[in-house]
């Protein structure tokens, strides 16, 4: 019988959530579960504190200059989809890569579709990098924006986002990144890495709670809003608030998800977040290492791991990604993501599609022993294979 389940799929969502955030989490909401800001009795009042704690705490961990461009949301989807359907017009045109999730390249292409933007997608090199020269030059008189993940979700490598930041603040053009792989593990100052925007959710490496996320601004930005509603501010105008964060913000928050944000923050500065990818990488290495001995197993990226996140993905030869996968599974008790990781043209340019591949995502409470026991699962399916 299976002791318990070995959780490789942390590039999704980090599993399990510290005991300490979730049980400070409940006790909190069970003091303050009221709508913030929508009342003057003291329940409200302190419930709104602590969004407002929040919105300053998450201001510093990210280097941005004004607490009230800290936008809530559901999740980086849901920022990345109030940035560009807010901030474009028609006529405009948008840069971004190949490496994108679908987060950006739907919202993209949804716009392309209605006529609105233009954009083009630079690709990546064999290392899985984009050249920020690259970018530069694809950056026309009439470009509003460039967008681009911090780390790709299929093959773990950091971006020179800071290095792209300075090339657009050169040519006075805004850069958002996608920060839903490097939130909480890698840092990021928006002011030194001349960034227009960040947005990012609070389920990976934020540790926190699903359906929590959220969208930080400098103060350039001119975005408006995409939805319309109660904003505890100015009720008796038929106009939806221009001032932030309500400017972006309708309806009732979600004060748990928040609670949870707040708790998280704490536990990674308490950890510390080098700690953390530190100690991630070196397991990675260790699962790279074992994975390269099999002659059968193909490995997607750069064999130098410095400038990395804790995922990798593969795929063993003649089997199909999700056969691999339920073998994991089934066989083995071990969670992995196989199929496109919902970024399609990064498996397109990798060869892999339309089956993908298979990836192995580390989180701050993998093991050593979970990666000697992947380790040997894959050993187990790389000899079947040999011999078939």
């Amino acid at each position: 019988m299976l002791q318990r389940l070995i959780y490789l799929d942390n590039a999704a969502t980090t599993f399990p959530k510290p005991a300490s955030v979730l049980n400070r989490m409940v006790e909190i909401y069970l003091q303050m579960g009221v709508s913030p800001g929508r009342g003057s009795y003291d329940m409200a009042v302190e419930a709104e504190e602590m969004v407002t704690n929040t919105r300053q705490k998450l201001a510093h961990f990210f280097g941005a200059p004004d607490p009230d461009r800290v936008i809530f949301t559901n999740n980086a989807t849901d920022a990345l989809n109030l940035l560009l359907q807010g901030m474009l017009k028609p006529g405009d045109h948008v840069v971004s890569t190949r490496l994108e999730h679908n987060s950006v390249l739907r919202p993209l292409n949804h716009l392309h579709m209605k006529g609105i933007i233009e954009y083009d997608l630079v690709p990546f090199d064999a290392n899985g990098f984009v050249d920020p020269c690259d970018i530069l030059r694809s950056i026309r008189t009439n470009t509003k924006l460039v967008i681009m993940c911090h780390a790709s979700n299929v093959l773990g490598t950091i971006q020179p986002v800071q290095e792209v930041g300075r090339l657009c603040s050169e040519r006075g053009v805004p850069l958002f990144i996608d920060a839903a792989q490097t939130a909480g593990l890698i840092p990021i100052n928006m002011k030194s890495w001349f960034l227009a925007g960040v947005a990012f959710t609070g389920h990976k490496s934020m540790l926190g709670p699903t359906g929590i996320g959220g969208l930080i601004l400098n103060q350039e930005v001119e975005i408006e809003p995409t939805h319309f509603g109660g904003t505890g501010v100015d009720s008796k105008s038929l106009v939806h608030t221009p001032s932030f964060p309500h400017r972006l913000e309708a309806g009732t928050l979600n004060l748990l998800g928040i609670i949870g944000i707040s708790e998280s923050l704490a536990f990674l500065l308490h950890e510390g977040i080098e700690a953390i990818h530190r100690r991630e990488m070196d397991l990675l290495h260790r699962l790279h290492d074992g994975f390269s001995h099999f002659k059968t197993i193909n490995i997607y990226g750069p064999k130098n791991l410095s400038d990395h996140v804790g995922l990798i993905t593969v795929n063993v030869e003649g089997m199909s990604p999700e056969d691999v996968g339920s073998i994991l599974d089934a066989d083995f008790g071990i969670a992995v993501r196989e199929g496109l990781h919902c970024a399609p043209l990064v498996h397109e340019s990798l060869g892999t599609s339309p089956k993908g591949g298979v990836r192995f995502s580390l989180g701050p409470f993998t093991t050593e022993e979970d990666i000697d026991a992947t380790l040997a699962a894959m050993a187990t399916i790389a000899r079947t294979k040999d011999c078939c």
